[in-house]
């Protein structure tokens, strides 16, 4: 994902916690009775502004629900996770879907940037919460054994919440 150079310390901060990170679980109501689907999803840039851009399908069942989002981001491997809630725009621009092409989408939108069926999602955050441990996988699970023998949390890592609107 290409993030851009943020405006505040908090996108900034959502930026490094999230820019290795290639795919997300988008979170949407489903239907009518409110369940919530989930389905992964290829963020393409986090702009200068702090909305993540993904390309879509425009007759999706996620883009009936646009006014409640959640994006989940996982690394289980560096202990870090990224859960940001939002609402989401369908942007039809050509030319900011082929500045935001990949040829790993051609799988889904076989005719390239030309797909009929391609369109923009503009994901835009207004809050994240997350949990960082920047320590070995090895030292994590110590510390969890630590935790469990004191009842507490010892060295988990770090904790909070990021106000990005």
């Amino acid at each position: 994902m290409n993030i851009k150079p943020q405006a505040t310390g908090e996108l900034t901060k959502l930026g490094e916690l999230i820019e290795n990170m290639r795919i997300a679980m988008l979170t949407t109501f489903e239907d009518d009775d409110q369940a919530l689907m989930s389905r992964p999803m290829a963020p393409q840039e986090l702009c200068e502004k702090g909305a993540i851009w993904f390309l879509t399908d425009p007759n999706s069942n996620k883009v009936k629900h646009l006014q409640v989002m959640n994006l989940g981001f996982s690394n289980e491997s560096d202990g870090t996770y990224v859960s940001i809630s939002g609402h989401g725009e369908i942007v039809n621009d050509r030319e900011r879907i082929k500045s935001l092409w990949s040829p790993f989408a051609r799988p889904w939108f076989p005719d390239g940037v030309d797909s009929s069926n391609l369109a923009l999602l503009k994901f835009v955050p207004h809050s994240a919460e997350y949990w960082d441990s920047t320590h070995s996988k090895m030292v994590r699970m110590l510390a969890m054994a630590a935790s469990i023998v004191a009842a507490k949390p010892i060295g988990m890592g770090d904790h909070g919440n990021l106000n990005v609107l």
